[in-house]
């Protein structure tokens, strides 16, 4: 799956969740997915807190077969900048 398709899957997840921040998925050479409120976006652009993983770790963790808590602790994903964000994303994309 393309980060493309990945960011219109969870489109419908950010419009109708009230989240408030910004986050960027950053998949290396793959893309990234920078959710800023309500708004989704494949441009880089800065945000509150950065969660690298590899593309296929991002499609596991949004159709919910990779639980984020395990992969941060297994070292999957690496987070940069504002935990809590992290933490309210987990219960967005969970």
């Amino acid at each position: 799956m393309s980060v493309q398709e990945i960011a219109e899957k969870i489109k419908s997840r950010v419009a109708s969740s009230g989240f408030d921040r910004s986050v960027k998925f950053d998949t290396g050479g793959d893309g990234v997915i920078v959710i800023d409120g309500a708004t989704i976006s494949t441009t880089d652009a800065p945000a509150d807190c950065t969660i690298k993983l590899s593309l296929d770790d991002l499609d596991s963790l949004i159709s919910g077969d990779l639980n984020p808590t395990m992969a941060f602790m297994t070292g999957k994903i690496k987070v940069e900048g504002d935990m809590t964000v992290a933490m309210a994303l987990s219960q967005l994309i969970g």
